[in-house]
């Protein structure tokens, strides 16, 4: 059984409502002057409350993958299993008026995520993938999206390979989105992840028309035993043949 309509609506719905409450969350904790470590711990876990009560409401039936619980392996039978990030960039999100931090919220079913939701809740955006948009534009100078701390071997390769720009950014939704956006061709991810790191940015960017796989091109794969994913390559299909070249 596929993903259905109201999977994608209601998927967008929990993502933005969790966005909404860590907005609030963020601006109380500052009002009450909490050290920044304590605002993600409340961040972290006040979202992974409000979505898992959203998707067992809803989806009584579904199996839940999250950064936030202890993992259940009986997902591992379940036709359908939610895997979500209540928050997506922790340091970000306490770290003062920062936007590049997101809510994640993504259905996989066979392997794959046939949903998913990715909202940046500073930008007051969420990216469905019930969206089905194509990038259009033509490419004048290519942009390697990779992290603000540590950008990490592929990114540099393909910045200097290709004479790209190097963009550095927090979170994994926010830099998979940036791609979707238009504002980077090339989000290149070394360093190792989690399913509930890329999961829902995945199902957004390949709905957008986007290239999504590991480095070495073969498929990611979902709701896995070992829910660990070494690397990841999100990119605009016109530059998928150069990009695997130089990575290989």
């Amino acid at each position: 059984m596929m993903a259905e309509a109201s999977d994608h609506m209601l998927a967008k719905r929990a993502a933005t409502l969790a966005g909404e409450l860590l907005m609030t969350l963020r601006q109380e904790a500052k009002d009450a002057n909490l050290p920044s470590k304590r605002i993600g711990e409340i961040g972290d876990a006040q979202s992974h409350k409000l979505l898992c009560a959203f998707l067992n409401d809803t989806f009584p039936d579904d199996a839940i993958l999250s950064e936030e619980q202890v993992d259940d392996l009986a997902r591992l039978d379940a036709g359908r299993v939610w895997i979500i990030d209540p928050l997506d960039g922790t340091r970000e999100f306490s770290e003062g008026d920062r936007d590049d931090w997101a809510v994640h919220v993504a259905l996989v079913e066979n392997q794959q995520p046939t949903v998913g939701a990715v909202a940046l809740p500073s930008l007051k955006t969420t990216f469905c993938s019930n969206a089905k948009i194509s990038l259009q534009d033509d490419i004048d100078q290519i942009r390697v999206i990779c992290s603000r701390t540590r950008p990490g071997p592929a990114a540099e390769l393909l910045a200097n390979e290709l004479s790209a720009d190097l963009i550095y950014m927090g979170s994994a939704g926010a830099k998979a989105m940036a791609v979707v956006r238009g504002d980077a061709e090339i989000y290149a991810h070394t360093g190792g992840q989690y399913e509930w790191d890329s999961c829902a940015p995945v199902a957004v960017a390949v709905a957008h028309g986007l290239h999504a796989s590991r480095l070495d091109g073969s498929p990611l794969k979902y709701n896995q035993s070992d829910t660990y994913l070494p690397d990841l390559l999100i990119c605009r299909k016109e530059l998928i043949t150069s990009v695997l070249t130089i990575l290989n």
